[in-house]
């Protein structure tokens, strides 16, 4: 199966993918193709995919899946080390790129550009292509999974007509999957670009007729928070790639009446696990070692996964195992049983140390998330020369919030409702907060 392929079975008919500069009709990749004359120069070659437009960058995946023997996607942000880091790595030996001059010096070096242009014929590679994505970062420095299209694609269903959103980078993990969604659907994608604002982001989508919209909760709740999330009326709304706390999925259901709104987990490494639509965090406690395609297992306090799903390895000789004997993946993932539901608390690399006392950021995050008042928050360390640190935390307030007197009551709120050293000692009111390339909180810096 190639990328060709999925756009096959449901046909290209006027299906497309548009950014906010660019229009790909999926019925022209039979005829042309954004790498040109230059496409069968990459046969059989590791290629470092580094370009800025998500629209090329989808171009260039259609050109190159079934030809390269396998594909580096770089995010637009990367500078000069990692990229290299990553040619080194995957014995890079061709690059492809949107620039006067290669980022990287490799053997083959081919220019990306649209329009398209006249599809040359190219013999297929041998073998099915590699695909090699970067992890989030979030708990160091990104490792290099490497997938194959079957265990990208091995979430995918047969669904009625679907106008998909997304407002992740398709280069990563959780837009990839909705790329591939719209592909090996009877739809189209819509995408944003880099520099494009939110607002008008929801507004091009709300115009277009969107029915299908996903993003990371960080992401739904700067939409909510732009006064122009009215722009859409979906059916279904979609959530991946951090915790989806009772908070945003209460405020989801209130802007979208109509929609059916469910959060996902998936990873780059385990793939999609399962999607969770009863309109509560966390997942039913029976759906632990329980039969069937995908195995969930908690072992010390973390979500471990096993699927036919889940990627084939870490790139790199001196990679550490991606699963175990048994083949799941430790997530790193941290989760408490609570009733009947486990609950998602943190990442077991981001906890903050008080006292010789455990915090999970998250889970102050959901607390402060609660109040009527707040639309986001941000949960941090500072240091402290008693108990080694304190929590502190950066809000965002509701517009309609007025803050005299706000912190306090905040503040009493947490105290209400967490143990004395999770609860945060000082607030600052934002107007916004850092987020990811990929879509989420940012953690540091």
């Amino acid at each position: 199966m190639t990328l060709a392929d999925l756009i096959a079975r449901s046909g290209a008919g006027e299906r497309g993918l548009e950014s906010r500069a660019h229009r790909l009709a999926f019925a022209d990749f039979a005829r042309f193709s954004a790498l040109g004359a230059d496409l069968g120069a990459l046969a059989g070659r590791s290629v470092i995919l580094h370009v800025r437009d998500m629209a090329l960058a989808a171009a260039a995946l259609i050109d190159l899946d079934g030809l390269a023997s396998r594909i580096v996607l770089c995010p637009p942000g990367w500078g000069p080390e990692p990229l290299a880091q990553a040619a080194e790595r995957a014995e890079a030996d061709a690059i492809v790129h949107d620039r006067l001059v290669p980022p990287l010096q490799l053997p083959v070096a081919v220019q990306a550009a649209l329009p398209m242009r006249t599809r040359p014929a190219v013999k297929p590679a041998a073998q099915a292509t590699e695909w090699v994505l970067p992890t989030s970062g979030t708990s160091g420095p990104p490792k290099l999974v490497v997938h194959t299209l079957e265990t990208l694609a091995g979430a995918l269903t047969d669904a009625p007509p679907q106008q998909w959103a997304t407002f992740y980078d398709i280069r990563r993990y959780g837009g990839l999957q909705i790329f591939l969604r719209a592909l090996s659907g009877s739809g189209s994608l819509r995408v944003s670009g880099g520099d494009e604002s939110v607002e008008a982001f929801l507004a091009r989508a709300g115009e277009a007729g969107v029915t299908h919209m996903s993003g990371t909760p960080s992401h739904w709740r700067k939409a909510l928070m732009s006064g122009e999330a009215h722009r859409l009326s979906p059916d279904y709304v979609r959530l991946s790639g951090e915790i989806a706390d009772d908070a945003i999925l209460e405020a989801l259901r209130e802007q979208y009446l109509n929609a059916r709104i469910e959060h996902a987990y998936a990873s780059t490494e385990a793939g999609v696990a399962f999607t969770v639509g009863d309109g509560r965090a966390g997942f039913p406690a029976d759906w632990i070692d329980r039969p069937g395609p995908v195995a969930l297992r908690v072992v010390d306090e973390t979500l471990q996964i096993r699927s036919a799903r889940r990627a084939l390895r870490f790139l790199g000789g001196d990679a550490p195992a991606l699963a175990d004997a048994e083949g799941f993946v430790d997530t790193g993932d941290m989760v408490e049983l609570r009733g009947d539901r486990y609950v998602f608390v943190g990442r077991r690399g981001g906890i903050i140390n008080v006292g010789g006392a455990k915090v999970h950021p998250e889970e102050v995050e959901a607390v402060l998330n609660a109040h009527p008042a707040v639309r986001a928050s941000r949960v941090f360390a500072r240091k402290n020369p008693i108990t080694g640190a304190i929590v502190v935390a950066d809000v965002v307030l509701l517009p309609s919030a007025a803050q005299v007197g706000l912190e306090r009551e905040i503040l009493e709120a947490c105290r209400g409702r967490l143990p004395a050293h999770m609860a945060p000692t000082r607030l600052r009111f934002v107007p916004e907060l850092p987020m990811t390339d990929g879509g989420k909180l940012a953690r540091h810096g």
